[in-house]
């Protein structure tokens, strides 16, 4: 099971996530309480695809809850509301953001408010996860336990000893391998003799470099002894992290052990840390990259440079000559070294949609859908747009799929959305909704029938699943709204469409486009 941990404050929320399987809690980031707090978190829930949270609710020294005991446990049931089913355990917590930055300043690295609450929330999942799978760890160990009669003899017994004594010569002597190759390159102690082997070397990871390709060049740089073992330990201490890109400073008296753990935790004046949420556009990402100093010109010349050639590229299949990237730069959180080019970034998303597309067997699953790639993109970033959860993206799915079969609009008020903000993003010419929903653009699916130009936004990996496998619970169902009340309402005739507006979408069904 994975999870999500928040350690909620009134200006700033932590988050640390981790798989129960692994037991290690990872620090996130912490976002802002500025409003947004709570679709940002969703939209982190969609994208690692977690339903499950654990919140840290303070205590006073006598075990007693708190006003802000009162503030967590509301917010909790605030982010029920925009995540229905999601699953929330609270975790009891006093100090933790203490804790938190007495580590942080033992790292003795440079750190920020943000990082203090990141790293409170990793501490009350770390505790929730000792406290709750700790025990259900041991006995299932316990429960595998059983009593062995002793075997027979065999008369192969004396050829069994004679190769467990071999596998254990062997086994020794690749231990003392791998032992000698982790020792630095040099053994000068460099607290006390100024020597060659003591000078620093920049030594720079880039975006998206693989384990062992930096291991081999760690091996010609002559900083490690061996580029095998060195991919061998950053796999077994690093728990699924990957390298993080930057510069390091290193030298020739540095073991493996150290090097691995300053790639593990990062360079953090060398490199920054870009998020882009499920849902978000290329709009959204051009204005995120201008905030980290990129120019308007090298971000449309990175929007706009050939990636026809790179070996993901075949996820561009049945994307018409001339059309753009949108839909295809997937929603995570990425570390880039400061300094990479457009280019680059934009590759590592490339690379990371076409990994989900892969792994989900997306390609095949549009084909049964009637779908070539481009177009089940397309109507997943609908999908993304139109339904907050998993649950309610299966079903908008099998909706649009049912107007679809029948040559029918899709009706989608935020493509109609994104066919204004493509021409008019200050509402100036369309005004007011009426005017929006007759706009002539190929994106507006009230006026054309059938799927729009392309996609509307980046779809997460839920709303890609979503539209591969709807729900054929609402097989008969030909329309949908969200109430007011954040819940999703199906109909099948435009009567009973009509009917769920006055009920539940007074408010929301007339918000401006």
């Amino acid at each position: 099971m994975k999870l999500i941990a928040l350690d909620v404050g009134t200006k700033r929320i932590g988050i640390a996530k981790a798989d129960s399987k692994v037991r290690i809690a990872i620090p996130y980031s912490a976002v802002e309480v500025d409003g947004s707090e709570f679709q940002k978190i969703a939209s982190l829930a969609r994208a690692w695809d977690i339903d499950s949270f654990v919140i840290g609710l303070p205590r006073n020294s006598q075990g007693q809850e708190t006003e802000q005991s009162r503030y967590v446990r509301q917010f909790a049931r605030d982010l029920k509301k925009i995540i229905p089913g999601a699953k929330i355990c609270f975790q009891d917590e006093s100090l933790t953001s203490v804790e938190a930055e007495k580590r942080l300043k033992n790292r003795k690295k440079g750190y920020k408010k943000g990082d203090i609450d990141s790293e409170a929330a990793t501490i009350i999942l770390q505790d929730f996860l000792e406290e709750k799978t700790g025990k259900s760890t041991t006995r299932a160990a316990s429960t595998h336990r059983k009593s062995v009669k002793a075997a027979k003899p065999h008369r192969f017994a004396t050829a069994i000893i004679a190769i467990l004594v071999l596998l254990g010569l062997l086994g020794g002597a690749a231990f003392g391998y791998y032992k000698y190759n982790s020792r630095p390159v040099s053994e000068i102690d460099c607290s006390e003799v100024d020597a060659d082997e003591c000078n620093d070397t920049v030594f720079a990871v880039l975006t998206g470099s693989g384990v062992s390709d930096v291991a081999n060049e760690l091996k010609e740089a002559g900083l490690i002894r061996d580029s095998l073992v060195f991919q061998i330990h950053f796999r077994l201490a690093s728990h699924g992290e990957s390298l993080k890109a930057g510069e390091y400073t290193l030298n020739k008296s540095m073991s493996v052990a150290e090097i691995t753990d300053l790639f593990l935790a990062g360079s953090s004046d060398n490199v920054f840390s870009f998020t882009l949420f499920p849902g978000e556009n290329i709009f959204d990402f051009r204005k995120k990259l201008l905030l980290y100093g990129y120019t308007d010109e090298e971000i449309s010349a990175g929007l706009a440079a050939d990636y026809s050639s790179k070996p993901y590229a075949w996820i561009f299949e049945g994307r018409p000559e001339g059309a753009g990237l949108e839909g295809y730069l997937f929603g995570d959180t990425y570390e880039f070294y400061k300094g990479d080019a457009v280019e680059n970034i934009i590759g590592r998303l490339l690379e990371e949609m076409a990994s989900v597309i892969e792994e989900n067997e997306l390609k095949s699953k549009f084909e049964a859908r009637g779908l070539n790639l481009y177009q089940g993109i397309t109507l997943a970033s609908i999908v993304q747009r139109e339904a907050n959860n998993a649950e309610d993206q299966a079903k908008v799915a099998r909706v649009f799929y049912n107007r679809l079969e029948h040559e029918d609009r899709l009706d989608s008020d935020v493509t109609v959305q994104y066919a204004v903000n493509l021409v008019d993003p200050n509402r100036e010419i369309y005004g007011d909704n009426a005017a929006a929903l007759e706009i002539d653009s190929p994106y507006n699916t009230r006026r054309n029938p059938g799927l729009p130009y392309g996609p509307i936004s980046n779809p997460g990996v839920a709303a890609l699943n979503a539209t591969a496998t709807p729900d054929d619970s609402v097989a008969d169902k030909y329309f949908f709204l969200t109430g007011d009340d954040g819940l999703m309402y199906y109909s099948s005739t435009e009567d009973e469409h009509n009917q769920n507006i006055q009920q539940y979408c007074q408010t929301l069904c007339n918000v401006a486009l």
